[in-house]
């Protein structure tokens, strides 16, 4: 009975842990069944801590430089006092998580520290590995997808980070922050101010974000195939979500200067009854 306790207070945890981070993601994932579900909130619970640590204002470099230190530490067989790190050291182990996909993901967190501007693609899409595509791929080995849906998992993870890029502009510059290359855009920032005086070249630069995320969204969706119906279903209304939010900017690319764009609840749950009905 303890045992039990807790069990569901740790999964308590970590569910809030997810909802905190990321509703759109985990209003989806709650409908992963019970097991899977389980397995997704360990995951993003050690994503979200690590990310928490450098996505604030000062950043906690010790607090994350001491994360790192742990886990390593519990990654080779030492005990450590830190539940999310056990139970994802744990999970790595269950699931075959390539330990070289741990390291790039901190490296990517890590980069959070020091580099603030990315001035070419190249720069963000490495970035990006680190902070999006290997979360792709944990979320295939949970699932236990072939390999072959490994590309698609990244892709998956990549379109979603970008546009997470796009809507979060304002948010980042108050972090003193752009993740999005400037080049050949005749853009010095992304200032409200800058690009109030230079709107046409505003909406050029985001409408060519918005096809990036498109051309590899197109990609990800060509790996839904490899994926269980039980398991789609949740995975599928997450990256509609996504594509909704890429429309809404693009029919508006000001609006992210005046909200955060996000889906309601409501939206997200009557897409998931869609797709409950779609998917075969």
């Amino acid at each position: 009975m303890v045992s039990s306790d807790l069990e569901n207070q740790n999964e308590e945890l970590f569910r809030e842990i997810f909802k905190r981070g990321s509703k759109t993601y985990f209003n989806s994932s709650i409908f992963f069944p019970k097991s899977v579900r389980k397995d997704v909130f360990i995951l993003y619970g050690f994503v979200r801590v690590a990310d928490d640590f450098v996505d604030v204002v000062p950043q906690k470099k010790e607090d994350f430089l001491d994360f790192c230190k742990r886990y390593r530490k519990a990654l080779a067989g030492e005990t450590v006092d830190d539940i999310v790190i056990n139970s994802f050291v744990d999970l790595m182990r269950r699931k075959d998580f390539k330990p070289e996909w741990v390291d790039d993901f901190l490296y990517a967190m890590e980069l959070d520290l020091t580099k603030k501007n990315y001035n070419t693609l190249e720069e963000t899409l490495e970035y990006i590995h680190g902070s999006a595509e290997v979360i792709g791929l944990f979320m295939a080995k949970i699932l236990d997808l072939p390999e072959e849906s490994y590309f698609a998992a990244e892709r998956l993870g990549r379109a979603m980070q970008y546009i997470n890029f796009i809507r979060d502009v304002k948010e980042d510059i108050r972090f003193g922050r752009r993740y999005l290359p400037l080049f050949d855009f005749n853009l010095e920032s992304l200032e409200k101010e800058e690009v109030m005086k230079k709107r046409k070249e505003f909406q050029d630069f985001i409408n060519t974000q918005i096809n990036l995320y498109f051309k590899w969204q197109n990609q990800a969706e060509s790996g839904f195939k490899f994926i269980p119906k039980r398991y789609l279903i949740p995975i599928k209304t997450a990256s509609d979500m996504y594509n909704w939010t890429a429309l809404k900017i693009r029919d508006n690319p000001f609006i992210i200067y005046e909200k955060k764009v996000k889906p309601s609840k409501i939206k997200i749950f009557s897409t998931i009854l869609k797709n409950t009905f779609i998917v075969r």
